[in-house]
Parts: C-alpha cells; structure tokens; sequence
C-alpha cells in the first residue's frame, strides 16, 4: 500500500569481442546498446526519479569524443535517455560514415536507476559521475547501488590529502576518492615503465595495459561504511564492480566469451540473456569482478566477506518477484503468518474473505493460502468423517460439501486511479487519498465476514488510515484484518532504502503513544540521554540505545496500539493488524539474515550512530533532519 523508496540499480555491460563481430553475427552494432536498455528496463522498479547511462568507444581515434553519457529526470527518465540517444545517433549517421564511431556505440556500457534516500535531488545528482581527463586512462565514470553511513570520515580523509571537494555527497567524494587513487596508478605505472624505457604513445598503451583496479579501490573502500555495489568504468576500458563485505546491497554478474554482465537482479540477467538459473553468479560480499583493457575477466577478494547480512527488505519488497527463489520465500512469508490470522478470525475461516493490497503482495497471499488450507482440510475432513456412508445420499451429501467447503479468496481492492498533487489545499489531499483504491462490492457477508487483506509490509501506516481502512469498511464486514507479510518496522535504514527518520515509522509512534499512555516518559527521556552522552565517540563504540524504547512491550501490544492508532474516526468494524514474527522472516528467508529494520542490529558501526542521531534528531524536535 506503502512506496518505499530504494535508493537504485546498476547495470554494466563489456563486450569482449570487436564491434564487427556483432555486426556480423546478430545483425547491428547496437548489441550492446540494446541489452543494456533491457537491463535497465527491467529494473525500473529500483529507481524512478532518474536514470543514467554511460558508454566508453575503446577504438576512437584522437580528436573524437569516445565518452558518452545521458542522464535524466522523472519516472520516464529510461525512456527519455534512449530517445535522446537514438536521436544523437541519428544526427551523427549525417556526418559518420561508419558505424563503430557513432556517439553511444561502444565496448563499455553503464547504466543506472536513482531513488534518491538523501533529501538530495536534481540531475547532478544523477548517475553516472564522470571525471575527465585528456589522458583515457585518468577518466573515470562511476555509479552504484549505495548509501554511506560515514561520509564526514570519507571527507575528512580526501580533504586531509589535500583536496578541496565541492559536494559534499557520497557519491561524489567517492569519486574524488578513487579518482586520487586511479591518479596515483598512473604515476605508478608511468615511473615504471618510463625506467624501462618506454615513452610517448608506446609509454601510455603500457599504462592502459596494466592498470591495477584492486590498487585503485582497496584503500578507500577499507574506509566505507554502508551498503554498496560499487561500479566504475575507466575511460581505456577497465571496468569493474565492488560489493560490500556484508552484502548487504545485491549483485549478480555473468559472463561468456562474447559479453561480460552485471546488475542488481538475477533474473533480470536472466531475462536479458536467455540464461538458466544456475548461469547467473552472486557477487561474493567483499568481492569485485573487474575486467580488464583487453577483456580479461577476474572475481577477486578485496574486503574480505565479514558476515552474512544480506537485505530481508530486497526479499519481501524490492526485488523482483520472479526470481525463483525470491518467488519461495515471498510464499513462505505468508505461509508462516496463517496461524497468527486463524488466531484473529477464532478459526471460523467459513466466514472469512481474504485477498491482498498492493499486487506486490500477491505471492505472499497465495503462501497464506496454502498455509490456511491444510487447516481447512482438517476442518472438512472432520465434517466427512461426520457424515453416514451408509445412507443412501451419502454420495450427493459428500459432494455437497466438498462443493460448499473452499477458502473465500477474493480481489478485494482495487487501485483506481493515481493521486495528482494539483490540488491538494486543506482536507483535499486526504479525499482524494481516499478513493486512489475502490472495492468489490457483495462479496462481503455485511456483519458476520472476517475480511483479510495482506500487505508485504506496513511501514508508516499513512495510506491505511486515508484510504484502505475506510474503503474497505465500506463492505460492513465484522471484523477488518490487515496482515504484514514482514515484520514492524522499528528502526531506520542507513544502507540504501527511503527509511532514515523515527518518526516515520507506525512501530515506533506506537511505542512512543504507549510510553506516554503508561506514564514511562522517563524512559523516552532515558534513551534520549544515553544516545547523547555517545554521541561523538567513534562510531566502533557507538551503541544502539534506540531498543529501550520497544523493550517494555510485547509485539502483540505494539500491533494492537498501531490497529487503534491507524483506524480513522467511525470506522465500524472491529480492526486488527498483524505483523510477521522476526523468527518467521528468518524460517522464510533463511539466506538473507540482514533484519536490521525490524531488530536493530545493524551490520556495520554506522548504523548504530546513525540510529542514536535519529532518535536525538526526533526528541529535540528535529524529525526531518538525515544527519
């Protein structure tokens, strides 16, 4: 019901054989071009406030541009990129007369989808970052899936060196950063190889040549805090992607002799390349693949894999469900929160209508399903059992009640229109936010149906108390029953996703309401004190004091307050939220342990500081600061 923002995808292509080869055998000299707009096509779902895209020519003679890039704004930014390629390639066709020197047609491709989870917009904050340079080996274009807990330490380090940068942004320090150390191989590599004698044209292809990529981002990524892919592309052809030790942020890759691929999903690959399951690899955390001038292709163990974190949230909401093991595990979500929902309808599933919102959430229904339907069963295998073999109708009673006995699984809800800001003065936000979804109507017994409805998760809450409830209490059912397919969301996110401040979260405002309710504001004022006094320790010493807050209460009394506190005024039916248990995400997701939005413990040091500031940032009044 919720959108959250992720903060974005990568895509990266080299192909690894001459343009003509292309030409020759799939018929254009857009191969390249064309997968990569499939890549970033098909994982649009990561980023629509913009994209960007890069190329790099390897065989541009001196005088001609052989660095090409587009970025744009908007949900139609990937659309908007490619036609204003396809239209610099037309223009150029006037004057080129062949086809390897058209602007975008190149070796190395970078593409890049942006939500932004900083506050920061506008197109120069978009991907791909460039850095130029008249030497091709000192270029650099750099994009990545990422969120840095610690960028007063990152900028602390490069202005220490000397350097005056003039954003402050992770992104752009970053680039700083291994630009610094791409300057430092080159005058490696320039005294080597000058020493042997080697000068002028012939001096700068051995540069090209042997340029060390684990020399250049080693260093500075011993420094990174945070959730990363990291991906770069050096303007004579190196290429390469970096992930975080934890793995907390995604990357798959795949590579044959023709082509080299990396992105941010599997089965987009898959899609994109014709590839079975098995085809595509994981970038192992702490690992880069780096492919060389010449094509050259190596995994390579740069951090170190400290931890298995990778991201539950990437499982339950982000990526795309048609991967086939995030296809199990959403099932599996809903599976194992059936229980909980028997529980809630006192077992009496013949008077219950289930269904889902968002269609996100669709494959955690068809798990709750199939997790209600084994108890069903039971329930008509007793009535069977019941029923006399010996009478004459048994038969005609047997079907009867086969017939009768099924889950009532409905659609329910039904999202009817998008809301527009243009008008938006006074209540008229809230009215219109009220019919973005319209209903099925007379599905619904009025007074006597449970109605079940699941959600992948239930963050702020805010759309259930404009819209979902009240429509859907509209059909008068008896009892109004929201399910989280994920568990409450109590703690910011600092590695990449739109979640950074505490008053954003239904969990925590609950929490807070009950606090004051029970007369514990002493513990608020606790929890408060205790994060300023470490407030500028070093950040490895830095305890998450934010779970006082939640300690006092049961998860039954915290999604109990969120119902009360999330029903609109004249609601009629009684209104239950149910959350999945941590301990169900992890039966569900058993490789992807990352749950620190829902238990606090975060994977790097940065987490806990950042948490502490929120958490100040929230009692001083503050709430809408990210820093």
């Amino acid at each position: 019901m919720e959108t959250l923002k992720h903060e974005c995808g990568v895509a990266m292509i080299r192909l690894r054989k001459p343009l003509e080869y292309y030409k020759e055998k799939y018929g254009t000299c857009f191969y390249g071009l064309n997968k990569l707009y499939l890549l970033m096509e098909k994982q649009h779902n990561r980023g629509q406030e913009g994209a960007g895209l890069g190329c790099i020519q390897l065989n541009s003679l001196p005088g001609n541009e052989y660095i090409f890039r587009e970025r744009a704004l908007g949900a139609s930014a990937i659309q908007e990129i490619f036609d204003n390629v396809k239209s610099s390639i037309k223009v150029a066709k006037e004057t080129i007369n062949r086809e390897e020197e058209l602007p975008f047609v190149g070796e190395v491709y970078m593409g890049h989808l942006r939500y932004s989870t900083t506050g920061k917009s506008g197109l120069s904050y978009v991907h791909p970052f460039l850095r130029r340079n008249n030497w091709r080996a000192r270029n650099l274009l750099l994009c990545g899936n990422f969120n840095m807990t610690n960028v007063d330490e990152i900028f602390n380090s490069i202005v220490s060196e000397g350097q005056h940068p003039k954003i402050y942004a992770d992104t752009v320090l970053i680039l700083e950063q291994l630009g610094s150390r791409l300057d430092n191989e080159q005058q490696r590599l320039y005294h080597k190889y000058s020493a042997e004698g080697f000068g002028g044209r012939e001096l700068t292809r051995q540069i090209e040549a042997n340029i060390s990529i684990p020399n250049i981002i080693t260093e500075p990524a011993q420094l990174w805090d945070g959730g990363f892919v990291i991906c770069g592309a050096i303007g004579s052809g190196d290429m390469f992607a970096l992930r975080d030790p934890y793995g907390i942020r995604p990357a798959f890759y795949y590579y044959d002799d023709e082509i080299v691929v990396i992105a941010s999903e599997r089965p987009v690959i898959q899609t994109t390349m014709h590839l079975d399951i098995d085809q595509v690899k994981e970038l192992t955390p702490g690992s880069a693949i780096i492919v060389n001038q010449r094509g050259d292709v190596t995994v390579r163990d740069i951090l170190g894999e400290r931890g298995n974190q990778r991201c539950s949230f990437e499982r339950i909401y982000f990526s795309r469900g048609s991967d086939a093991d995030i296809y199990t595990e959403r099932k599996a979500l809903g599976r194992e929160i059936a229980p909980a929902i028997l529980k809630a309808v006192d077992n009496d599933l013949e008077n219950t209508v289930l269904s889902f919102i968002p269609n996100t959430a669709e494959v955690a229904y068809i798990g709750l399903m199939e997790g209600l339907e084994h108890y069903f069963k039971a329930q008509v295998a007793e009535k069977i059992v019941e029923l006399d073999h010996n009478q004459p109708d048994y038969k005609e009673k047997l079907v009867a009640l086969l017939d009768a006995k099924h889950l009532r699984c409905e659609k329910i809800a039904i999202k009817d229109i998008k809301l527009r800001t243009f008008i938006t003065e006074g209540n008229s936000r809230d009215d219109l936010a009220a019919h973005v979804y319209d209903v099925t109507y007379g599905q619904v017994q009025k007074g006597i149906d449970n109605l079940v409805v699941i959600d992948d998760s239930i963050v702020r809450g805010t759309t259930l108390k404009q819209s979902i409830i009240g429509i859907l209490d509209r059909l008068h059912p008896r009892r109004i029953i929201i399910v989280s397919s994920s568990p409450q969301v109590r703690y910011p996110d600092y590695y990449g996703i739109d979640m950074s401040r505490m008053s954003e979260f239904a969990a925590f405002r609950a929490a807070i309401r009950l606090l004051k309710k029970r007369g514990l504001q002493s513990i608020i004022d606790d929890v408060y004190a205790k994060c300023k006094a470490q407030q500028h320790l070093p950040k490895e010493q830095v305890v998450n004091y934010v779970n006082g807050i939640y300690a006092p209460f049961t998860d039954e009394e915290i999604s109990a307050e969120i119902a009360e506190m999330l029903t609109p005024v004249g609601t009629k039916a009684e209104v239950k939220i149910i959350y999945q248990t941590i301990d169900g995400l992890h039966k569900s997701i058993p490789n992807h342990p990352g749950d620190w939005y829902f238990s606090g413990n975060y994977p790097t040091p940065g987490g806990n500081r950042m948490v502490n500031l929120a958490f100040i940032n929230y009692y001083e009044g503050n709430p809408d600061r990210r820093n």
